[in-house]
């Protein structure tokens, strides 16, 4: 579990209540129809973009990779392929039926191998499954960016709300306050909702896009290495170009 994001988003939202009670009651930043507005508009909104199934798949998506824990890195993943290289080498294909296998994408690679799929049909298997995987962090990455846009404008539209209402009111010093509250309270939560959780998850997204696709491009080409039974040596070495330079120079250098 990725504790920093549970740290960001509570302390956020802690630090924002704190500040309220400090200066005032919790009830005063409580405002109904600022709710609708925000929440209501603008999922609504996100309705008009997107199918109702794609939405509720981005969130669970946005919510295993906000809470996961850290990604394995290529350095890691590499050392496991070489690992499993000399497993195939010494003892065959079969060999790898008995190998413990920390990623579940090599590991559906290795048996692949192990049940003596061929080179193309393994290769195309990986490589639509990744695809598949990027595509759905993708639409993620899409829905969010759309809440997080609507909200504040949500937000905007609530001011103007609130604006027109008191000023249609200006006579009825009762009614002023409560249209006040809804042009003001609409534009915070909109800020608070994109800023705290929609536009941190789109980043939140961006870079596990950027992780799965080339951990696991990783993974395929080292499998397909493995099955053509290359040497470890040459396997490790063809999948250190994966690895940024300065990380490619110390494992050189380790070598």
């Amino acid at each position: 579990m990725d504790l920093a994001t549970l740290i960001g988003i509570i302390g956020a939202f802690g630090i924002v209540v704190t500040a309220i009670f400090i200066g005032g009651s919790f009830g005063q930043f409580v405002d109904v129809p600022s709710v609708l507005i925000v929440f209501g508009g603008g999922f609504a909104a996100t309705l008009i973009r997107f199918q109702l199934s794609d939405i509720i798949s981005a969130l669970a998506t946005g919510s295993k990779v906000a809470l996961a824990g850290k990604n394995q890195s290529p350095r890691d993943l590499i050392a496991e392929i070489t690992t499993l290289g000399e497993v195939v080498r010494k003892s065959g294909p079969l060999g790898l039926e008995n190998v413990d296998v920390s990623d579940p994408i090599l590991a559906k690679g290795v048996q692949y191998i192990a049940d003596g799929y061929e080179h193309e049909f393994i290769r195309e298997s990986m490589e639509r499954e990744r695809d598949l995987q990027l595509s759905r962090l993708s639409e993620g990455r899409r829905v969010f960016k759309a809440l997080g846009d609507s909200a504040p404008a949500f937000g905007m539209i609530g001011t103007l709300v609130g604006l027109v209402q008191m000023l249609a009111n200006m006579d009825d010093p009762a009614a002023i306050g409560p249209s006040m509250a809804v042009a003001l309270l609409t534009t915070l939560y909109g800020a608070l909702i994109a800023n705290i959780i929609c536009l941190p998850l789109v980043d939140k997204l961006d870079a596990k896009f950027d992780v799965d696709e080339l951990n696991q491009t990783l993974i395929i080409d080292g499998v397909l290495q493995i099955r053509e039974s290359k040497s470890p040596a040459l396997i490790k070495e063809m999948l250190i170009a994966y690895l940024p330079e300065k990380i490619r120079a110390d494992m050189e250098d380790a070598a």
